[in-house]
């Protein structure tokens, strides 16, 4: 088991109002495995990556990691937001390296790595670059390499290709999948499109509008390796998207309503 989340929920208190973001969720995670979340917005997705990651606490139930309690700063993930963490004073290849220089890890071995992660993201020919030189595309790579440099065992991602163009986003879909399958990390990867979250994950998660609950849990039985420009013209694509379309749907009209 990777990660176990046993009846988490969570509600915030602001000027005496208690808003309640997620109802107690249980979840398992196994190594290796793609997991897509989707749901309205404000349904406690993000509210939950933030949570394994370890930045906030739930409100009750439990999450474990290999069978710790996580309590604090999960130190064990990587985190890759709509937003990346890129410095535009750093080369490319610096901004690599920059999670194991903050980790004390030696020079050499910072070079080697960041090496082996501008080689897997294809980005070799551009190390010495700087961020306003690169494409968003480019810099999507970086972002990725960073969280993979040191290796982390669960890969969290938050909308990270949400503001690319539909191009871009088919190229990060398929540098991902090429990156997990020879990886193997598990991840977890938030997204308002349901059809990306097909198009890549295992299992995709169902969550209702607020207060967030797990509606379905649904398999993807789409053999890998897929190709995400071929994928969605796959019969078994188009009743896997309508299927959870059919139960995403009323969730998202319901917040309209509201």
């Amino acid at each position: 088991m990777n990660i176990s989340i046993e009846s988490v929920s969570k509600h915030y208190v602001s000027r005496g109002r208690e808003t309640h973001a997620l109802l107690p969720v249980d979840l398992k995670i196994q190594k290796g495995e793609f997991i897509a979340f989707v749901g309205p917005s404000g349904c406690g997705k993000s509210t939950l990556l933030n949570m394994i990651a370890g930045i906030i606490q739930p409100s009750s139930g439990h999450i474990y990691q290999d069978g710790n309690e996580i309590t604090g700063i999960n130190t064990h993930i990587g985190y890759m937001t709509q937003m990346d963490s890129i410095l535009p004073w750093l080369t490319v290849e610096e901004n690599i390296a920059l999670p194991l220089r903050l980790r004390s890890t030696p020079e050499q071995s910072r070079h080697v790595k960041a090496k082996e992660m501008m080689r897997a993201v294809d980005l070799t020919a551009f190390a010495t670059s700087f961020p306003n030189e690169l494409s968003g595309g480019m810099r999507k790579r970086v972002a990725l390499a960073q969280v993979l440099v040191y290796n982390p065992t669960v890969l969290l991602m938050d909308e990270p290709f949400g503001a690319l163009d539909a191009q871009l986003k088919l190229l990060m879909q398929q540098r991902l999948l090429d990156v997990w399958r020879q990886n193997g990390q598990s991840i977890i990867f938030v997204t308002h499109d349901l059809a990306e979250a097909v198009t890549l994950a295992q299992k995709v998660v169902v969550f209702s509008g607020r207060p967030g609950r797990i509606k379905t849990i649904k398999s993807i039985d789409i053999p890998f390796p897929r190709d995400p420009f071929k994928v969605r013209f796959l019969p078994e694509f188009k009743a896997a998207y309508e299927d959870l379309w059919e139960i995403l749907s009323p969730e998202i009209k319901k917040g309209e309503d509201n």
